[in-house]
């Protein structure tokens, strides 16, 4: 008589297939015999705060009073900026070969773009200097820069 092919590790995974068939079964049979919830237990109620809640709101509870006509549906509008008014601000980087640079003011550091044909006197990384804001192709540029001495 000759000896069995199947080796230990062969039965074992056949063995936890079986298993794994068995609990699907079961948890099928589970699922069928269990009761089906009704409608009332799968509501969720949302009280004012936002909070989920399985108890409905009172309707006794008093309700705030809203005016349509105070509800704003709208961007604030931006104070104008004076754009004529010297700013002082510090290069924060410059490109030589380039010819451009970036200058951060120095109270909302707010970034300007300038470039060297609107510079009064040559500038570099890190000089502090003041300069006029206009509006550019893609924002404010950094116009009239001159070096504070």
């Amino acid at each position: 008589m000759g000896r069995s092919r199947s080796t230990f590790s062969k039965r074992e995974n056949e063995k936890k297939k079986q298993k794994r068939k068995e609990d699907k079964l079961q948890k099928r049979e589970e699922k069928k015999n269990s009761e089906s919830k009704s409608l009332d237990d799968m509501i969720a109620y949302v009280d004012e705060f936002g909070n989920i809640s399985d108890t409905p709101p009172d309707p006794e509870k008093k309700k705030k009073e809203i005016k349509a006509t105070n509800i704003e549906v709208s961007i604030p509008k931006q104070e104008k900026e004076d754009e004529d008014s010297a700013k002082q601000g510090t290069v924060t980087y410059y490109d030589v070969n380039k010819n451009f640079g970036f200058i951060a003011q120095d109270e909302t550091q707010d970034r300007f773009f300038f470039h060297d044909s609107n510079v009064i006197e040559p500038v570099q990384e890190g000089d502090k200097v003041t300069f006029v804001a206009k509006k550019g192709l893609k924002g404010m540029d950094a116009v009239e820069v001159k070096l504070i001495s």
